[in-house]
């Protein structure tokens, strides 16, 4: 494919050589954010290596947060655009950056500035010192309601009991990944992703490093409450059968005290107590067996569904424009490639 060109631009000039650091950013209506972002991540990246990227990825955005990245891309190469052809939530987003980025380490990092890019310089000490998973753990959550706190914490410790994948307490995507780890990860094309479960599934050599957790920079959450149970459900059911396992252990639960409920009301009946006769004790229990069979039906239905999604092997995503990659290396593996990107180069 014949890449088209664009205007002559000012600012530094990509390098052939492979960059240092890459930053993966997924944005999704962020326009009120992006300046200060690339302000904050350019004066850090700066400080640590010669050749840096950022590689954001538009997720479908509706404001004007696509005009000012391609703006951002004229005024610094270094600063590369994926743009989706529609929403395909954030972990896909983040998928999408680490298919594309080129850096010998991989930082995964929100646009919204909670996260300081400021820890990104403690994360590349601990990776020089030969770690190559730094994630970050969030000691203090500024600007949270205590509900969304609470919910938190139980979704991690639940989390961690539930599956045999040791998932660092209170992490969240930001994180910073060495190369070995972000092709290992490049394999793993699951449609319902967990990214922070994935990055300990892989193993390697991991540290975490504290921080306080601002509060957001500007603009709305991306993440209601909506958004995160769906996130919880793909996590769990990502790393563990256990929901599944209830359903038996309920089973057998139920079928015991059933057969201690007949014994019980054959030797009353032949006492002549009558606690038990009439059809309001049938029908409680039919009702609450019904209610018990439904919620099993659901959660079997929940990893039915995942199934279904495998089996249509569709695509992750699918790239509409992308700025800055003339010359990808170790380009994405399959589906990825199934539609080609039209890339705007230099």
């Amino acid at each position: 494919m014949t890449p088209q060109t664009t205007g002559k631009r000012n600012g530094p000039r990509p390098s052939s050589a492979r960059p240092t650091l890459s930053v993966v950013v997924p944005i999704f209506n962020e326009e009120a954010v992006i300046p200060e972002l690339y302000r904050r991540l350019s004066q850090v990246l700066d400080r640590l290596a010669d050749a840096w990227e950022i590689v954001c990825v538009n997720d479908g955005s509706r404001d004007r947060s696509q005009e000012l990245l391609v703006a951002l891309h004229q005024q610094d190469p270094r600063v590369k655009l994926v743009n989706f052809s529609r929403n395909f939530g954030h972990q896909i987003a983040i998928t999408a950056g680490m298919d594309y980025a080129q850096g010998d380490a991989v930082v995964i990092i929100d646009a919204d500035l909670q996260d300081p890019p400021e820890l990104i310089a403690e994360m590349v000490e601990k990776w020089r010192e030969g770690y190559e998973v730094v994630y970050a753990v969030r000691r203090e959550r500024k600007g949270e309601t205590a509900f969304k706190l609470w919910t938190a914490s139980l979704f991690y410790r639940l989390l961690r009991h539930i599956t045999d994948v040791d998932i660092p307490l209170d992490a969240g995507d930001f994180r910073l990944m060495d190369r070995r780890v972000v092709l290992t990860m490049r394999r793993l094309r699951e449609k319902h992703r967990f990214m922070r479960g994935l990055s300990s599934w892989v193993g390697f050599k991991q540290i975490g490093v504290e921080y306080d957790r601002a509060q957001r920079y500007a603009g709305e959450t991306k993440y209601p409450l909506r958004k995160m149970m769906r996130l919880t459900m793909d996590a769990i059911t990502s790393f563990s059968y256990l929901p599944l396992r209830l359903s038996t252990y309920f089973g057998f639960l139920l079928a015991g005290l059933s057969l201690l409920g007949i014994v019980v009301t054959v030797a009353l009946r032949l006492s002549g107590n009558s606690a038990f006769y009439g059809q309001a004790t049938t029908l409680v229990s039919v009702l609450f067996l019904g209610g018990i069979q439904l919620i099993f039906l659901g959660i079997m239905g929940e990893y039915l569904g995942r199934i279904y999604d495998e089996v249509k092997n569709r695509p992750l995503y699918i790239v509409s424009t992308a700025y800055g990659f003339v010359d990808v290396e170790e380009s994405p593996p399959p589906p990825v490639n199934l539609v080609e990107p039209h890339v705007i180069a230099e």
